[in-house]
């Protein structure tokens, strides 16, 4: 009876399920025999030692950190890095904490990276940045058996002083965008007045046409309208009051 019990004990203390995403670094009286599973494992019990690895991707969150950029403005920013084990082996042996070292090891590299950069492209090239800190971390972590996937900056938060010279700038851009469409607008109108002048001095009938045209706007506008000048002008004026005067009737 007591043999039963104690062969169950050492069965139960043997043997090691495992799941798919999970791995053993096993270790024989101190030394090194390599990784197991996933599935059913059988170890030796007090002889082994198995340090359970799980190989899915971790998220580390980077706390806010106080940078100071190439063209010396302070700003805070925080990170997510993603990382998993991709070599059990070398996370267990090679570093005594693979998490807290990872994550220590982002706050330095982020501090670094955006120091070497001026404030301007820290607003505008996430992107750039956030590939350039993952092939940093990734490059650092490789010889721990860990493989950095994604580093995504969260937020940059700007000093009060900087985010109104930032806000001044943005509406100067776009208040020189707009004399810059304006000037674009006037240039157009004055090329086509210039065209309409010259047809019209081709064609002098035309040119009369329009005269009575406008004069006629003129009139059911009912404003006040004076015109000097030859035969033709005086004519012109003539027919605007007796339209005018049609109107008020």
């Amino acid at each position: 009876m007591v043999l039963a019990v104690a062969g169950i004990a050492f069965l139960a203390a043997a043997i090691r399920v495992l799941a798919e995403y999970e791995r053993i670094v096993i270790f024989r009286l101190g030394r090194l025999i390599g990784q197991k599973g996933p599935g059913l494992v059988l170890i030796i019990p007090i002889i082994d030692t198995p340090v359970r690895m799980d190989l899915r991707i971790r998220v580390a969150d980077v706390p806010k950190q106080r940078i100071i950029t190439k063209d010396n403005v302070s700003v805070d920013v925080d990170a997510v890095v993603y990382y998993r084990v991709f070599d059990a082996n070398k996370a267990v042996v090679q570093v005594q904490n693979y998490m807290v070292a990872t994550g220590l090891l982002a706050q330095t590299t982020l501090r670094d990276i955006i120091g070497q950069v001026e404030l301007d492209d820290l607003l505008s090239k996430r992107d750039e940045l956030n590939k350039k800190l993952q092939e940093a971390i990734d490059l650092a972590t490789d010889a721990w058996g860990i493989k950095v996937t994604a580093v995504t900056i969260k937020d940059v938060s700007l000093p009060e002083s900087m985010q109104r010279a930032i806000a001044k700038q943005a509406e100067a851009e776009r208040e020189k965008r707009s004399r810059i469409i304006m000037a674009e607008g006037e240039y157009l109108a004055s090329e086509k007045m210039t065209d309409a002048a010259k047809l019209y001095e081709k064609n002098p009938s035309a040119m009369k046409l329009r005269e009575l045209q406008t004069l006629s706007e003129i009139a059911r506008e009912k404003n006040l309208i004076v015109v000097s000048g030859g035969t033709d002008v005086g004519n012109i004026a003539a027919i605007s009051r007796g339209l005018a005067r049609t109107k008020s009737d």
